[in-house]
């Protein structure tokens, strides 16, 4: 079985996995409440709350430590500080445990973590029920990352389209703290636009152009701004659900055609979804309907693997085990896609 390890933001996190059975227990611990106050992640708080919270979850799984026998970890991308404790305890019970130690890609993580649930419903015949949904299209859509990648049958990962400048999840965050909404404000948006109408603040679609697949949220941002800047407190109040379900609508028009525009131009199986914000309900809905409409399986992280968590840690550790991995688990905070 395999005990894995995430602390790459703001998250403590610990999971076992076991090949025959699935994800056997999963806990996290989340700082949301304590960097809510600041407006944002704080690098310095976060890394001495994860040097708190790992002990006290490891302390949990000291019944099923005799069973481990290969550890993971999140090596990267992410605040070094907070990458640091995890390692760092990873590599401590390595020597201790006398155990094998992985690191683990976050983002390589991500994209597998739409097929955990294929596992658990043919643990046994995973690698053929994987093989029939590849290539694969994974969307990664989080606070840092915007990305539309392949997936082949070899397990190699390709970066086909990214964003050019801020990730959709950061437009929602920031998006929010214009609105005057709190940290994190990407769900509340989503709350506030379930009463809002899509189309009556026209906000611009980042780089239009069906044969680019290239994504771009920074001037939907400024456009956001350039329109707050003509209203008064009040005006906002009123007018809160329109703009965010029209800042929404923004967001989420621009992934599903870069999706579509992707399907349209190669050969897939399966689409994923995947990242924190894939846990939007509207996103979900969406991206759906897209990949149903080209006949294609739609495969979507549960949301306990959207956000960060070691669960999904675990399983890509097992699910790329045939590839070169980073037996040094060293932590690196601007860590690639394409690097294991």
């Amino acid at each position: 079985m395999i005990l894995a390890i995430e602390s790459s933001c703001d998250e403590s996190a610990l999971a076992l996995f076991d090949p025959a059975r699935g994800l056997v227990r999963e806990l996290i611990s989340s700082q949301a409440a304590e960097h809510e106050k600041y407006g944002g992640v704080v690098p310095e708080l976060a890394s001495r709350m994860h040097l708190s919270a790992l002990p006290l979850l490891l302390a949990d799984f000291r019944d099923e430590l005799p069973q481990v026998t290969q550890l993971a970890v999140t090596r990267g991308p992410g605040l070094l500080p907070c990458l640091s404790m995890g390692v760092t305890m990873a590599r401590s019970l390595s020597l201790a445990l006398k155990l094998p130690l992985v690191g683990v890609n976050h983002l390589r993580a991500h994209v597998h973590s739409p097929f955990i649930a294929v596992h658990g419903q043919h643990p046994a015949g995973f690698a053929v029920a994987r093989a029939a949904l590849l290539p694969h299209l994974g969307i990664v859509i989080s606070g840092g990352n915007s990305l539309l990648v392949k997936l082949d049958e070899d397990l190699r990962i390709t970066v086909i389209a990214r964003t050019v400048d801020d990730a959709a999840g950061e437009a929602f965050d920031k998006g929010a703290k214009l609105l005057g909404l709190p940290y994190p404000g990407g769900a509340l948006i989503e709350q506030h636009a379930q009463r809002g109408d899509v189309k009556k603040y026209p906000f611009p679609r980042g780089i239009p152009e069906k044969a680019d697949l290239r994504m771009s949220f920074s001037g939907l941002k400024t456009a956001l701004r350039y329109q707050l800047e003509k209203m008064s407190d009040a005006e906002l109040a009123v007018a809160l659900p329109d703009l965010c379900a029209s800042y929404q609508e923004a967001i989420i028009s621009q992934l599903a055609a870069k999706m579509a525009a992707a399907l349209d131009l190669s050969t897939y199986k399966s689409v994923g979804l995947s990242g924190g914000v894939a846990n939007n309900r509207t996103l979900r809905a969406r991206l759906t309907a897209v990949a149903q409409q080209r006949g294609l399986p739609m495969l979507i992280a549960e949301p306990k693997h959207c956000g960060d968590n070691a669960g999904m840690i675990a399983f890509a550790a097992w699910a790329e085990a045939g590839l070169p991995t980073s037996a040094a688990a060293v932590p690196a905070a601007s860590l690639t896609i394409d690097q294991v």
